[in-house]
């Protein structure tokens, strides 16, 4: 299990330039898997967390990211078999200084639980029990 980052899409130049000596921390922009449209995302490691906020791009307009958008940039930053969450907090907790981004997190001690996978529906390979 490894938080990393893709180094080749890191934005070394402008107003958010970092580059690998900031570690995990940092801005990058790549193409998305979805043709016409970017992936702008900033990634941190800190405060007992990891963290990518994630915005998709058409051009010049903000947009926010799809399932498959956000499938990519989990891919990019986490191994395969690394549970990360998107939360949705208390009302009175909200926080929207960007629209159109989405977060993922992961806690940097110990394992986020996760429901089995039979409560969301069977997988491919699961065995069916049919009872009358």
């Amino acid at each position: 299990m490894s938080f990393h980052v893709p180094e080749r899409h890191r934005v070394m130049t402008g107003r958010l330039a970092t580059d690998f000596t900031y570690g995990h921390n940092g801005y990058f922009l790549l193409a998305s898997d979805l043709p016409g449209r970017l992936l702008s995302i900033i990634a941190s490691d800190g405060a007992g967390w990891e963290h990518v906020s994630v915005r998709a791009l058409r051009g010049r307009r903000s947009a926010t990211p799809t399932w498959a958008e956000m499938c990519q940039a989990k891919a990019l930053f986490w191994d395969d078999e690394d549970a990360v969450v998107q939360f949705h907090p208390k009302r009175s907790e909200y926080v929207n200084q960007h629209p159109n981004v989405l977060h993922l997190w992961r806690p940097t001690e110990g394992a986020i639980p996760t429901p089995p996978p039979l409560l969301v529906g069977l997988r491919a390979n699961d065995p069916v029990e049919v009872t009358r």
